[in-house]
């Protein structure tokens, strides 16, 4: 299915859009997705000897002929596949702003007056700090801090940024179809709080960077160059306290230490400096009962720091917030003050990204399943849905029989996998019900009105889920993301239309690089249910421990061999893998690629399957897989996701799995002792 091209921009305007930095010359909206291959001849490296290095093997090619776009902190086969919807997404929001309302949906109108106001740079800049008026007036005008519970509630409708701590509805852990108020630590402008607490030349580089950025921004906002100086020290002095008395990413996969159930009525014993009940009256939660507090010791830190620190420095961090959030919604020197630090500085990135860009982000992100209709409409054909479909029972057909065969794993606890393996259910494409707007309004001219608007809409729609039973129908990616995920307390697996185009999903080759590709995604986020997370969430998605005590051993004791091999890998510099952030990960890998091989071998039993572009279909499944993992990053993006980012670099996620297949030496003919044949071969679903 073919979309049908949208019009061609107006020649004045095409220039405009230009000279406001909307669209980059050369860059154009798509009129529809390009192609290419699930299996790409031209990315592979035919020079490196895939027993030596598989990922260069199958990416080296693909390295050379793509280089980091400017606007960009890294570029893999997963950005640029979004970059293509991004600029497909494009031209839809194009035609849906020039229509007249009488030819548009309901969705078009929505999505294309958002968009229409957000590339509006002209009424942008002539607004300039002035949508910041009301809330920064709000913040000076405190004259106490027990006001401090009720600003911070209206704050946390409007802005986003986690400003002290962050609020809001999820699943209980105890009872899955019930939604609950989730208290959160939060409250920190730098993206880890180890980040505050190393030591060395280069963690006291970034700290002198950030009190200079959240300096320069509080002069934005209107303080004087002492006074912003001033309050840059009080925020990383605020921050850093937080910081000390935050778990680390570690320490937070562990859901159990995230799982506290408070009565409402003694958070106050918390932090008793702060005003919950007012809080909650201003944020529209009445009549709660009780609230998980992901982090007691950090409430606890926080209530100690507003109760020995003045008010006017409670202020100065409150407007810091503000500006952080609503940074890159406001004039140029806003855009550029966070871009210089958060992408430039801590990413490595060389050129803001063209408005266009970032426009279309924020219509996703606020409208996400208004545009997303547009999108699925023209890109997603009911047989792919099918075809994937097809491909997913597959595969968990592959893990019921593992669990079947598995020698270390006892009948009890087989059968309370089995029963979990069963409930799986599965969102493929996009939602079987469709968002409803109607209540949000979206106006042409007021762009910073319309995020102000969409984020209380968004915050809101959650609180209200707060008490109620739990939508097992809602979906939380977007229909054009590129992204995948499953969910522990939903047990359900997540694909949406986004991430099923080619070249991760072809359906106009052969299944060996499909399978390789999308089925070891599918059998990945599968395996996700039986990570060192995800295997203490039972059926329902209720934290229970299903597991015998032997058998909880002795998948330690096989998870701590995935430990030890990605621990010894290097990332950049001196920096190796934090293989106890990434263990999930590395687990889903290697159980999701294992899988979508059996699967593979089901779909194609007593099928003839003959050699193409050189390789047997066996190597075509394997590089199939590697292609998803193409990329190129920047140092500075290695460094800051080494610290945040549960998963292992890519070329970790090829050659660490690769290395504990059979399947693959075999298919390679690798000989032992080669780097891609590992001697002692971690193995646990």
């Amino acid at each position: 299915m073919l979309p049908s091209r949208p019009r061609r921009l107006p020649l004045a305007l095409a220039a405009a859009l230009f000279l406001l930095g909307g669209a980059p010359a050369g860059e154009r909206p798509l009129s529809e997705l390009p192609y290419t291959p699930g299996l790409d001849p031209v990315a592979m490296d035919p020079s490196v000897d895939p027993c030596v290095d598989f990922y260069a093997y199958s990416c080296g090619g693909w390295q050379k002929r793509n280089p980091i776009p400017p606007d960009q902190a890294d570029w893999s086969v997963y950005a640029k596949l979004a970059a293509q919807n991004r600029q497909f997404l494009w031209g839809l929001l194009e035609e849906a702003s020039r229509r007249p309302d009488s030819a548009r949906t309901p969705e078009e109108q929505k999505v294309g007056d958002y968009f229409a106001a957000c590339m509006d740079e002209e009424a942008v800049e002539r607004a300039g700090r002035a949508p910041l008026d009301e809330d920064l007036a709000a913040i000076d005008g405190l004259a106490s801090k027990d006001d401090l519970g009720r600003l911070v509630g209206r704050l946390h409708l409007v802005a986003d940024g986690g400003m002290l701590f962050d609020f809001g509805a999820q699943q209980s852990y105890e009872n899955s179809d019930e939604m609950v108020a989730w208290v959160e630590a939060g409250g920190l402008g730098l993206p880890d709080r180890d980040e505050y607490l190393e030591k060395g030349a280069r963690a006291s580089a970034t700290r002198k960077a950030y009190l200079d950025h959240v300096a320069r921004s509080l002069e934005l906002s209107g303080l004087s160059p002492a006074a912003a100086a001033a309050g840059a020290g009080v925020v990383m002095r605020i921050e850093t306290g937080l910081a000390r008395a935050s778990l680390t990413r570690v320490e937070k996969r562990d859901p159990k230490k995230i799982w506290n159930r408070t009565p409402a009525k003694s958070l106050p014993r918390l932090a008793p400096s702060f005003r919950w009940a007012e809080y909650l009256d201003a944020s529209g939660v009445r009549g709660l009962p009780w609230v998980n507090v992901t982090e007691p010791a950090f409430l606890a830190e926080l209530g100690r720091q507003i109760a020995s620190r003045p008010l006017s420095e409670w202020k100065t961090y409150l407007r810091w917030h503000l500006v952080r959030s609503l940074s890159p919604y406001l004039s140029l020197p806003f855009q550029r003050e966070q871009f210089a630090f958060y992408e430039a500085r801590l990413r490595g990135v060389k050129e803001m990204p063209p408005r266009w860009k970032r426009c279309v982000e924020w219509v996703d992100r606020d409208l996400g399943e208004a545009l997303g209709k547009l999108f699925v409409a023209r890109v997603f054909p009911a047989q792919v849905k099918a075809d994937v479909e097809r491909m997913v029972q597959l595969i968990e057909a592959a893990m019921a029989s593992r669990i079947d065969r598995l020698d270390w794993m006892g009948p009890e606890t087989k059968k309370a996998a089995r029963e979990k393996l069963a409930a799986v259910r599965n969102k493929i494409g996009y939602p079987a019900k469709w968002r409803d707007y109607t209540r949000l309004v979206v106006r042409r001219g007021d762009f910073a009105g319309n995020v102000r608007r969409a984020s209380v809409f968004e915050a809101e729609r959650e609180r209200a889920k707060i008490g109620k039973p739990v939508d097992r129908d809602e979906w939380i990616d977007t229909p054009p993301t590129v992204n995948a995920f499953y969910s522990p307390s939903l047990n359900d697996l997540n694909f949406p239309a986004g991430v099923l185009l080619p070249p991760l999903w072809d359906p106009g080759i052969d299944l060996a690089p499909g399978y390789g590709n999308t089925g070891g995604t599918v059998g990945h986020e599968l395996t996700h249910a039986f990570d060192d997370e995800g295997r203490q969430f039972d059926a329902k998605g209720n934290l229970r421990d299903w597991w015998t005590q032997a058998d909880a051993r002795e998948f330690k004791r096989r998870t701590q061999c995935i430990v030890d091999q990605y621990g010894r890998y290097p990332v950049v510099d001196e920096v190796k893998v934090n293989s106890k952030l990434t263990l999930g990960e590395d687990l889903a890998d290697l159980g999701g690629l294992e899988l979508a091989w059996q699967a593979w071998k089901a779909a194609t039993s007593g099928q003839s399957l003959e050699p193409r572009d050189g390789l047997t279909p066996e190597q075509r499944f394997f590089v199939g897989y590697a292609q998803w993992a193409c990329a190129n990053e920047r140092p500075e993006e290695q460094r800051l996701r080494a610290l945040t980012d549960p998963h292992s670099p890519p070329r970790w996620r090829v050659n660490g799995l690769v290395v504990n297949m059979g399947e693959f030496a075999k298919a390679f003919r690798c000989a032992a002792g080669q780097p891609m044949v590992q001697e002692y071969v971690c193995r646990v679903w």
